[in-house]
Order: structure tokens, then sequence, then C-alpha cells
């Protein structure tokens, strides 16, 4: 039921960012026990939360698994099959690429989106290590490990993908010294935030050779300007933060919504909870 602001108990923020007004809002409303947020991402609000840890908080965590699994798939046959180049070419040239099938994979962060990943990957037989705060099983997984063990995961991997929450300790993970440990000629998909790499590194890996290209859907900075080094590199894919698009995203919001707002009624538990001390 639609009611007046000053009779609602729950909220739905449908802004993907303004916290300021959002915080403003729950003070002057502390009738409202649950706010429900529009991204998976919650960053923006991560202080709003932590002032407000009484109340329920939800987002769309899970929601756009799907397109954002499927666009990082489509980066890594990209690179690994050399489309950049081949779509800049302007003359005949000779054969490069490699097959997926066999690959070995590593993936930062277990969440839907690389619950997604893994499932597409099947058909390919990629040997597959994910790297997650909790190690537990995964269907489809040689091996899940800690973060402790990142280096360990990093050595060897034909291509490193990142599907993990930007937290502090999180941000600017993946350094020179971790590119330096994956399979000469990796590539490094990243559809997660583009603060998770050290931009400059990257950069420096992949003018040197080190890697063997990088499909970025996120950057850092992001918009990422004009004349930026990864603009000109022939190795590099860039999309402008649209593995999941407004167009896809939509519907999948609002049947998260719907069922939310069904649950809430009827006192069952919220999908997509956050919890407001991990910040995710």
């Amino acid at each position: 039921m639609l009611v007046d602001d000053d009779d609602a108990t729950g909220l739905v923020w449908t802004s993907p960012v303004h916290p300021v007004e959002l915080a403003r809002f729950l003070v002057e409303h502390p009738n409202i026990d649950w706010v429900q947020l529009p991204w998976a991402g919650v960053e923006p609000f991560r202080d709003v939360m932590a002032a407000e840890r009484t109340r329920t908080w939800s987002c769309a965590k899970g929601v756009y698994a799907d397109p954002v699994a499927e666009h990082a798939l489509a980066l890594l046959l990209a690179g690994f099959r050399n489309l950049p180049a081949y779509a800049r070419a302007q003359t005949w040239t000779g054969d490069v690429g490699r097959n997926l099938f066999g690959a070995r994979i590593a993936i930062l962060g277990g969440g839907g989106i690389a619950e997604v990943l893994i499932s597409l990957l099947a058909p390919f037989r990629c040997v597959i290590t994910v790297v997650r705060r909790t190690p537990m099983p995964m269907v489809g997984v040689e091996r899940v490990v800690g973060p402790d063990d990142l280096h360990e995961a990093l050595t060897g991997a034909d291509a490193l993908v990142l599907a993990l929450p930007l937290l502090a300790e999180t941000a600017r993970l993946i350094g020179s010294t971790e590119l330096a440990l994956l399979a000469p000629g990796a590539w490094v998909v990243n559809v997660a935030r583009g603060g998770h790499i050290d931009s400059d590194a990257l950069v420096e890996a992949l003018t040197e050779g080190t890697l063997g290209g990088a499909g970025l859907d996120v950057t850092d900075p992001e918009p990422l300007p004009d004349g930026h080094p990864l603009w000109s590199l022939r190795n590099v894919i860039i999309t402008p933060h649209t593995a999941n698009t407004k167009a896809m995203a939509r519907p999948l919001l609002s049947a998260r919504v719907t069922d939310n707002v069904r649950r809430y009624g009827a006192g069952e538990p919220l999908a997509g909870l956050v919890d407001p001390e991990l910040g995710y």
C-alpha cells in the first residue's frame, strides 16, 4: 500500500545516489524500519547505513548477476580471441588467439555474479579458483580460498575476473605485484569496481606486454577521461559501465522490489539483505 511519508514504515529509495537526502528523510521519519536500495553496490550509502543500523536494509544484491556475468564472459572470449585488435585493424593481419577451453581462471568474489559466471564457463571446462571472504565449496570450482591465499590463486592464472564489493580492504587489491603473478598473456576482466585495480600498474603491465589484455566495464577514475592511456591501448576493451544497462536493470529491479514488498507485508525474510557492519 502506497502511503504518505509520515505513515510509512518501509521505503523504496530509487535514486542510486543522494545519500544526504536519504539520511535527512530517515531522521525526519523515524517510523521507517526497512529501506530498499536500488543497486547491488551500496557504496554511496555506507555512512547512512552505519548511522541507521537499527533499520533493516536491502538492496539489489544478486539481481543483476545474469547480465553482468554474461558481459564478463563476452569480455573474456573477446580478449582470448584477439577481437579488440582485429576490430581496429585496417588491413589483413596474422592469426592471433587462444582457446578459453581449459583455461585457468581466478575469480575474486563469490557472490551471485561469480556463481552465474561459473555456470557459464562450465562448457569451456575451465579450471576455476575463487577467492572470497568466507571460503566454502562452490559447484563447478576446483578450489575456493580466502583473501590470505590471493597470491597463490593468481599464480599462473590465464585470466583474472573481478566480481567483488569495493571495501576498504579490497581497494587497489590488484597492483603490479599481483599482475606479475598471472600467466604470461593473461587477461584481466573487471566487472566490479574500478577502484579494485591500481590503474597505473595496469597500464604499465599492458604496455610492457606482461598482460595479454584487459576487459574493463569499470575504471578508476570513472568515467575514464579522454586521453587516458587505457583508451589508446590495442589490447584493452572498455565498456562504459554497461554490463547491466538501464533497459536490463528496470525489469530486474522491479521484480526484486515487488518481491520484497510482498515479503515485507507478509513478515517473511527479505531478499538481498545488507549488513551495515560489513558494508554489503
